[in-house]
């Protein structure tokens, strides 16, 4: 499991922080010790394929979120790994953040 304070662009609260939970197979965000955001993957041979994330009822439209998508995206392209954007969420953050297409592997079609 890796852990960070969050730190990007995105404004949040100092209370925020954020983990690769690996046996749940998870990108999580923590809000004072609860679990706010939690974007799910499937870890492939080389890739690691995002599938849904979801933002808790109480957390939703503080933009953090894009704290998580931010935090898991630098994790997967530090691994040496692609981004495969299957969850909608990710793929709709990785379209507004060109940086990252050098390290995505599109879906066909769109989520």
């Amino acid at each position: 499991m890796t852990e960070n304070s969050a730190s990007t662009e995105d404004t949040f609260r100092p209370d925020v922080s954020t983990t690769r939970n690996d046996a749940l197979h998870r990108y999580e965000l923590h809000v004072g010790g609860k679990l706010a955001v939690q974007a799910r993957y499937i870890d492939k041979p080389g890739h690691v394929d995002f599938i849904h994330t979801e933002t808790a009822e109480q957390f939703k439209g503080k933009g953090l979120g894009n704290v998580l998508a931010h935090f898991a995206l630098d994790d997967v392209v530090a691994a040496g790994k692609r981004i495969i954007p299957h969850c909608p969420f990710i793929y709709g953050y990785l379209r507004k953040h060109d940086a990252y297409n050098q390290c995505v592997d599109w879906p066909e079609q769109p989520p």
